[in-house]
């Protein structure tokens, strides 16, 4: 199975910039399948990033996230060929996690 997660860091100065695009469907509970009926509730409840093994950015979600959610964020302190590791866990108790190298410009 491929990831879920396409993620790409580079070094821009002193800052890496982390870009990442998440493959999940971001279900509510609220919306309704073509017949009507309820889609079960199914998101990722938290999401986060390291920097060779140290956490550098974290958040706790819900249903209220939409479809295929794009993060972005910067942190000091990383280098060229450096990892980074984003990982995800929903309410299903699914998880997945990507790793990449620090790149420059």
């Amino acid at each position: 199975m491929s990831s879920t997660i396409r993620i790409q860091a580079r070094l821009i100065g002193d800052l890496t910039e982390v870009q990442t695009l998440i493959k999940h469907p971001m279900d509510s509970g609220f919306g309704k399948d073509p017949d009507g009926k309820l889609i079960p509730a199914h998101y990722i409840e938290t999401l986060s990033f390291e920097h060779n093994g140290k956490p550098v950015f974290s958040a706790d979600w819900g249903p209220t996230v939409a479809r295929q959610p794009y993060v972005k964020f910067s942190f000091k302190g990383g280098k060229v060929g450096d990892t980074i590791t984003a990982k995800w866990i929903d309410n299903k108790r699914a998880a997945d996690s990507a790793k990449t190298q620090i790149k420059t410009d």
